[in-house]
């Protein structure tokens, strides 16, 4: 028997082929390095991870800066931002491989490979 609590109608499923996602994106500080992420694991601002609303944890994203045109590649094991305004929080490390860690907040594109 499975038992669901919490909001398990919002349960992440599978993103479509072309998901494609643009908006703004901003990165953890160092204060929550090594804390618990949603998925359980500790986070470790050195690992090109990410949280977001609803991918599923696991899935490995492309996230581009759109004002300089550097990509990195995440993967996602928390929920959030906590901010409505922003579509992802990076890591440390992949803020610093956007080239972002001056500005704090930029517009972003996700995309996930097929």
């Amino acid at each position: 028997m499975i038992v669901l609590t919490g909001c398990a109608s919002q349960i992440p499923t599978k993103p479509e082929p072309g998901f494609e996602q643009v908006g703004w994106a901003s990165f953890y500080a160092h204060k929550f390095n090594g804390k618990r992420t949603a998925n359980g694991e500790r986070y470790d601002e050195r690992a090109l991870t990410a949280a977001h609303p609803q991918l599923p944890f696991g899935t490995m994203a492309t996230v581009k800066n759109l004002k300089n045109s550097r990509s990195v590649k995440v993967r996602i094991n928390d929920r959030g931002p906590q901010d409505k305004t922003r579509i992802i929080d990076l890591s440390y490390a992949a803020a610093h491989k956007l080239g972002m860690i001056q500005d704090g907040v930029v517009k972003v594109r996700i995309t996930i490979d097929p």
